[in-house]
């Protein structure tokens, strides 16, 4: 449930439940989520025998791009697994429910919850790998979802 408040809330205190009701485990545990962007689409009408040169903007399709999970390489394979399920073409049983809650600074109220509704890994991928570097090894999970909803 979102929690208004005078301040906006800081971006750093967030859990994600990828589906499986987990939210404090290491796999649960992302550096990053990239909200996915929602568009209404519109649809331009006019009849041809309108006085006016215009045509009227009617609400179309609603569009949701895909969301982005980055967390560090754990040696888990829970993220390879179900992109391999959508891969290996059991993409109905692949369908998740994926919840994102925002938190305060203190972790105590909930801001604002994403749910991501039918949502499937559509793409994996890892950060270089490099001999020289202090980086920490990265996974990324791009996942698409039907609809976006907010509480």
């Amino acid at each position: 449930m979102a929690t208004f408040r005078e301040t906006p809330y800081g971006k750093m205190n967030f859990l994600v439940d990828l589906g499986t009701g987990e939210t404090s485990s290491a796999q649960a545990g992302f550096s990053e989520v990239i909200l996915p962007e929602i568009t209404v689409k519109y649809v331009a009408y006019r009849n041809g025998n309108e006085r006016l040169n215009t045509a009227r903007k009617k609400t179309g399709t609603v569009i949701t791009s895909n969301a982005i999970f980055k967390r560090g390489v754990i040696g888990s394979l829970d993220l390879v697994q179900w992109f391999n399920q959508v891969r290996s073409g059991d993409q109905e049983d692949a369908l998740r429910t994926i919840r994102i809650e925002l938190l305060s600074e203190d972790r105590s109220v909930t801001a604002l919850t994403w749910t991501l509704v039918n949502a499937r890994p559509v793409k994996m991928s890892f950060g270089s790998l490099n001999a020289t570097s202090e980086d920490i090894a990265v996974e990324y999970l791009e996942v698409a979802c039907d609809d976006v909803q907010f509480e």
